[in-house]
């Protein structure tokens, strides 16, 4: 069965879902909804693609998605092999502008509100306010246990929290729109996978034009103009993605991570790395890696 790109959710019950999402991998297929969403890692590690965006994850990534924000979080490779004992751990809560009613955020007590619905069309990216991903995460938890008013009030507290916070990331770039149509999910699905699967290898723009049945030209323009980079690029970030995980494992050295993450030269690695992250492999290491 071929994956959906435009996801269905409903709930017969509720004027909002929440969900605690318990499997061996997180959902592998690139999507979006015409929902808002409240989502963070509990456990878990891979590759996250929202809008435009590519980078690393991992347990206490939270993020908060307007309507139809292409999104995925690809597990590592790890999670996917047969034997494999890992599991991943989401909660993510979703709604609609009117699930209080058409005009609900239409009120002036509302405006702040109002003003993060409108931020979220780009997405905005919780992870590195410690204080605030750590309360929000809290009240996912306790929202997941309670319904009815109670519930309602909640999500509102938690959007009202969401409102006042400065410390947050827009995630994709201020010119992304979703160019995307739902007879495109193969295709964006299988070069997907074909670069997660090849990034440590030579990738031959030939073969992923081929899976997609283009011309490498006609590849090359379609793949800009739905996802708002090159195809090189995109790889880059697959691969620069990877090497940062490595880092912050810390046991590689700056060589090893390099060629492990399919680049062919130390210097080329730095350089690229220093183009993307604005600083070196050796500076980043030394920043975030964990004690």
């Amino acid at each position: 069965m071929k994956p959906l790109l435009k996801k269905s959710l409903e709930s017969l019950n509720q004027s909002y879902i929440v969900r605690n999402l318990k499997e061996a991998h997180f959902d592998p297929n690139w999507h979006f909804h015409p929902h808002y969403q409240l989502f963070t890692v509990v456990e878990g590690s891979g590759t996250r693609f929202i809008g435009d965006d590519i980078r690393h994850f991992e347990a206490g990534d939270t993020v908060f998605l307007g309507p139809n924000v292409p999104h995925l979080w690809r597990s590592d490779r790890a999670y996917f092999e047969r034997d494999s004992t890992l599991q991943t751990q989401g909660i993510v809560v979703y709604f609609t502008e009117d699930f209080l009613g058409k005009d609900f955020f239409e009120k002036p007590e509302m405006y702040t509100i109002k003003q993060l619905l409108a931020s979220s069309e780009r997405g905005l990216d919780l992870t590195h306010s410690h204080s605030l991903k750590t309360d929000i995460i809290a009240d996912l938890i306790e929202l997941d246990t309670t319904s009815g008013f109670e519930g309602v009030l909640k999500l509102l507290s938690i959007l009202q929290k969401l409102s006042t916070c400065t410390d947050y990331q827009f995630i994709a770039s201020v010119n992304y729109a979703n160019t995307h149509k739902i007879s495109e999910t193969e295709r964006m699905r299988l070069v997907h996978e074909y670069v997660l699967k090849h990034y440590k290898e030579k990738i031959s723009l030939s073969a992923v034009a081929a899976l997609a049945n283009m011309t490498e030209a006609a590849f090359c323009r379609y793949f800009k103009s739905r996802t708002n980079k090159t195809f090189s690029d995109f790889v880059r970030e697959i691969r620069i993605g990877h090497a940062c995980k490595l880092l912050l494992v810390g046991k590689m050295s700056i060589a090893q991570v390099c060629y492990e993450s399919g680049f062919n030269t130390v210097s080329n690695f730095n350089s690229q790395f220093k183009t993307m992250k604005g600083i070196s492999p050796k500076q980043y290491q030394k920043i975030y890696i964990r004690d």
